[in-house]
């Protein structure tokens, strides 16, 4: 079967780009590597910014947006894309295990979490190492735990963790925080929550399990251990492209360059989400990024 659209990854971007297709009359496939849409979002305890659904979960809105897609007919495959190549003026994308085409695509892989890249990370992910406080944070119940980084993320997850940890250290490299004021009040409110500022994670030890971390204040060079039973790493994002062959145009870090239109370089090529280049990476963000690029796609195949 040849596919008006296939969009790439079932995150918002994916989602509403294939809402918006549906409703339009479009054939709408969405591959994804897991069987559970939402991408990040289902990282995320709460999201209070989303219009008209404050304090909704990132698991809630995530299953509302995939039933609104089935609701209307979208077709759903799991499949890692591998590669996207022209063939006889269709779009031919690669996984493992089968072969697609589609007369347009939308790349709307988003993005995953930066590793600080210490010695004991790799060694004690997922024994007391996450990037998921959401997911795993239930584990450290009275337990005290570090959570490193400084945007909106890492101060959420401080939050949470707050909850139910006995105590939170928010390691920070730098001497103010990034993320949002309503967030740093939360933060600075707790008596749960000591933030070091000035340091880096130099290395996190342990012997089965993680026991503590070794932190470097960067303004005095002094190396101290921090106990800790858990260390949520929050630093960041990096673009799902590095996978994939055949893609558009990509910035200096990996992302797929695109205007407001979310057209690429390339002809039938569009892209949505966290995955392209842009400032502001939030919810309501990918979710515009999945209309415009599915009204975009349009156009584009009517103009065929």
């Amino acid at each position: 079967m040849v596919y008006d659209v296939i969009v790439i990854g079932a995150g918002p971007a994916g989602l509403t780009a294939g809402i918006y297709g549906k409703r339009a009359g479009l054939d709408i496939l969405v591959l994804d590597t897991s069987s559970i849409s939402g991408g990040q979002i289902l990282n995320t305890y709460e999201i209070d910014n989303y219009p008209a659904l404050p304090g909704v979960s990132g698991t809630q809105l995530a299953e509302s947006m995939r039933s609104h897609c089935e609701k209307l007919g979208v077709e759903f495959a799991r499949g890692r894309v591998t590669s996207i190549n022209e063939k006889d003026g269709l779009k031919e994308l690669i996984t493992k295990k089968a072969t697609f085409l589609a007369k347009a695509v939308i790349i709307a892989t988003g993005a995953s979490n930066t590793k600080l890249g210490c010695p004991g990370e790799e060694e004690f992910s997922g024994m007391g190492v996450s990037y998921c406080a959401t997911c795993d944070g239930a584990f450290f119940k009275d337990k005290t735990v570090a959570v490193v980084g400084g945007g909106d993320v890492a101060l959420e997850d401080a939050v949470y963790l707050a909850r139910f940890c006995e105590k939170v250290y928010l390691i920070h490299r730098r001497d103010e925080f990034r993320g949002a004021a309503s967030l740093q009040q939360q933060v600075l409110s707790s008596d749960k929550i000591q933030i070091i500022y000035d340091t880096t994670v130099e290395a996190i030890n342990g012997t089965e399990a993680v026991e503590s971390a070794t932190i470097k204040n960067k303004k005095t060079g002094e190396t101290s251990i921090l106990n800790v039973d858990g260390v949520f790493i929050a630093v960041g994002t990096a673009p799902n492209t590095a996978s994939i062959a055949g893609l558009p145009e990509l910035d200096e870090r990996g992302y797929i360059i695109a205007d407001e239109t979310c057209e690429t370089n390339v002809p039938g090529i569009f892209v949505a989400g966290d995955v392209r280049a842009k400032q502001l990476k939030q919810v309501i963000t990918a979710t515009a990024d999945g209309a415009n690029a599915i009204t975009s796609a349009q156009r584009y195949l009517q103009a065929k």
